[in-house]
């Protein structure tokens, strides 16, 4: 994430990721799957504005000492979608069902601040996409507050914090442009991707559930691991880092929604080197060597009958 001070505000450039490689290793007792996954991130991006709020009623002169000190300020989130208004997905949530508010709200828990925050999001990344947004913008939450409240909290603090609210949300946290994440995704383990890849990112207007996906999975009988991926990735190939790609998601993804088996078909026409469904989908990706070629790509991607088409890269 990209963090920067803006007079009294904080703001904070998040970014999507994609799964180049997620393999299903088994059915946990917690009820969640062991899986093992590389993630790296990518250039698209949400922004969220932190501002400090101490917006807490005025306690009345009859109100007694005790319920005044124990008014906490307020969390304030307010959601855009950036672009042209005939563009918007539609409205986005602002209440306990944003995982920017359930962030904001576990901080005040662990450390009882009883600080407030005015947050902004401005949203790039499409929901229900296999994007990771929502975590990407917890995970940007959990830093940014940290930092504008002045909790002191350690990043080993923090990510166990963001175990308790999802499994991808500590990825986020590393400022790691690619790791495998083993456990449910929170295991971390930063790695080194010395290329430099280009994506062309396609997102149907229809969504997917995580969990009705990984309810739909199998574990795999002969897993798959994916240190060759991570081989060709440190060789700088990119043509046998393209062949390893691998997503255990996606034959249940296209069970459920038939516009993850069309994106496949259209990417398989192009000169790709490579493609496959991120996370639970239902957003799909095709990589690229040169930008220029992404972009091209990209342009006959939304040709075919896409909307939303992004180029986006991942740095060395």
């Amino acid at each position: 994430m990209l963090l920067r001070q803006q007079g009294p505000a904080l703001v904070v450039h998040t970014p999507a990721k994609l799964n180049l490689f997620l393999e299903i290793l088994g059915k946990r007792a917690d009820g969640y799957h062991e899986l093992e996954t590389l993630m790296v991130t990518v250039g698209l991006y949400d922004t969220l504005r932190f501002t400090e709020d101490d917006s807490s009623a005025t306690p009345s002169p009859l109100a007694s000492a005790t319920s005044a000190a124990a008014m906490p300020s307020d969390i304030h989130l307010a959601c855009r979608w950036a672009g042209l208004p005939e563009f918007s997905p539609g409205p986005l949530p602002t209440g306990r069902d944003n995982l920017v508010v359930r962030a904001a709200e576990l901080l005040r828990e662990v450390t009882g601040t009883r600080r407030g925050a005015s947050i902004e999001l401005t949203k790039r990344i499409p929901l229900a996409a296999g994007l990771a947004g929502g975590s990407s913008d917890c995970a940007a939450t959990l830093f940014a507050l940290n930092r504008l409240w002045k909790l002191g909290l350690s990043r080993q603090r923090l990510l166990e914090l963001a175990a308790r609210l999802g499994s991808d949300i500590a990825f986020f946290l590393t400022d790691a442009p690619a790791a495998v994440c083993r456990g449910r995704g929170e295991i971390i383990e930063p790695v080194a991707t010395p290329m430099r890849l280009h994506f062309v990112i396609a997102k149907p207007t229809s969504g997917l559930s995580t969990a009705a996906v990984f309810r739909q999975c199998r574990p795999a009988a002969s897993p798959r691991a994916a240190q060759p991926l991570l081989s060709a990735l440190r060789a700088g190939h990119h043509a046998l880092a393209a062949k390893q790609l691998h997503n255990a998601l996606q034959p249940p993804a296209e069970q459920l929604n038939s516009d993850v088996a069309r994106l496949r078909h259209t990417f398989a026409r192009l000169p790709f080197l490579g493609h496959q469904m991120s996370g639970s989908g239902t957003s799909y990706f095709g990589i690229c060597s040169q930008r220029e070629q992404a972009t091209a790509l990209a342009a006959q991607v939304r040709s075919a009958g896409c909307d939303q088409v992004f180029v986006a890269s991942i740095q060395p």
